[in-house]
């Protein structure tokens, strides 16, 4: 199937002092795209499991330009590109507007690990759950 793509608002609390998307929020934002994903998108799918648990247990973001404050939502796209017996690696592309042809201002992944929250520990994930993560790997 290949990238999932969200797109997500740009609020004016997200600028930092020069008019610019503050780092930070930037993290926020690829949170909110993998909620999209991950929550909303999967439950649809039939694969409410990760609702129940997942956590970033690794971050790395890399900023390629500046992302000038303006009242539009800003493309995210994100595929699986690693998936192991309990851990997944999500690869994002945050571009400076909503269309395809806006440039990537953000790369970024997160390792994300699925929990047991009733055992308070990771878990492996399930066929199922593979099968899914599957779906967004990179063509």
């Amino acid at each position: 199937m290949g990238a999932f793509v969200a797109h997500v608002p740009m609020r004016w609390t997200d600028q930092d002092s020069y008019r610019h998307l503050n780092h930070a929020r930037a993290v926020t934002l690829l949170e909110e795209a993998r909620i999209d994903l991950f929550f909303e998108r999967a439950t649809e799918d039939g694969i409410g499991s990760f609702v129940s648990g997942l956590l970033v247990v690794g971050l790395d973001v890399a900023y390629k330009r500046q992302v000038a404050y303006r009242a539009h939502a800003l493309r995210v796209a994100m595929i699986v590109d690693q998936v192991r017996a309990a851990s997944f690696r999500i690869a994002y592309a945050l571009h400076d507007g909503p269309g395809e042809d806006a440039p990537v201002a953000i790369t970024a992944h997160t390792l994300m690990a699925p929990f047991d929250l009733a055992a308070q520990r990771p878990r492996r994930l399930t066929a199922g759950e593979r099968d899914w993560l599957a779906k967004w790997a990179a063509p």
